[in-house]
């Protein structure tokens, strides 16, 4: 791609509403060249704060985006693995470091946030991870368990999106929440984790519009079952059974961490600078599979 200098020379040589050159776009076509979608910083500059970042997805999405050159901070519920998976990539060449928070405490948020700031001088980027799964019947799910989850999954998607576009506000960056195939697709004795992913959806299209000038793109990432302890905890409970999954899903597995990663990371880079509002389901054809 050429570089901005080299497009407005080639404007400036064909005069303003010149005729374009064969294969090239007019100028007033050449988005690409003209825009003014936040520049992300060079992927070995990056700073990305990856809440729930100890552990399952979390932990995969961090390592992932490290391995490409970016700064990493881990924050976690737990402090012990937020450090220590903090310490795993550092030890493979990357750098990071851990810090605590619970995604339902704004001041906690908050917290986290600047400690990006404290540790490397500057926040790019923001994954929110932190997310629990209690199928319950819904009949008998008391308010509490109701509360809670609402508070992880979509109030702490805001706490932390607040929180972290304060600081991004003169410069822009990147949000991306992990929300689920459940944000669109109704499961039964999932009334509490159905509604709120499916917050956390619109919230991601509400925030994307109003941020939009301040040029922080905000999008979502939407998996099917994925391969983790979590889910491996709801197999052995019988709360799902993989068999039935794999036969459901038209790729006939489950999602592994790695490919959630990688739509994770596509949706941070530049190559999705004028994406934003958007969820972009990684679930093998879930979603689109209408037969029985």
């Amino acid at each position: 791609m050429r570089s901005r200098d080299d497009a407005q020379n080639c404007e400036s040589a064909r005069g303003p509403g010149g005729p374009a050159k064969p294969g090239e776009q007019p100028p007033e076509q050449n988005l690409m060249l003209r825009s003014n979608v936040s520049p992300m910083a060079n992927r070995t500059e990056r700073v990305i704060l990856v809440f729930g970042g100890a552990g399952g997805i979390g932990a995969v999405v961090g390592t992932h985006l490290a391995s490409g050159g970016s700064r990493v901070v881990i924050a976690d519920l737990n402090e012990a693995q937020a450090h220590a998976q903090a310490s795993a990539i550092n030890a493979e060449g990357g750098q990071a470091v851990g810090v605590a928070c619970d995604v339902t405490n704004p001041e906690l948020c908050d917290r986290a946030a600047q400690n990006a700031l404290d540790s490397f001088g500057r926040l790019d980027a923001v994954v929110n991870c932190a997310g629990i799964s209690q199928p319950q019947d819904t009949i008998s799910l008391a308010p509490a368990d109701w509360a809670r989850m609402v508070d992880v999954q979509l109030n702490g998607s805001f706490y932390v999106a607040q929180a972290c576009a304060r600081r991004m506000w003169d410069k822009g960056g990147a949000i991306v929440f992990i929300t689920s195939i459940n944000a669109e697709a109704a499961f039964p004795r999932r009334a509490a984790y159905c509604s709120a992913k499916a917050g956390v959806a619109m919230l991601t299209k509400v925030l994307a519009i109003e941020w939009a000038e301040r040029r922080i793109r905000v999008n979502a990432v939407g998996p099917a079952h994925v391969a983790t302890p979590m889910t491996q905890q709801n197999i052995a409970a019988g709360n799902i059974s993989e068999a039935q999954i794999n036969a459901r899903i038209p790729m006939g597995r489950l999602v592994q961490p790695g490919e959630v990663a990688g739509a994770v990371s596509f949706l941070l880079s530049e190559q999705a600078g004028f994406i934003t509002g958007q969820s972009l389901y990684v679930d093998g054809g879930w979603l689109a599979y209408g037969y029985f």
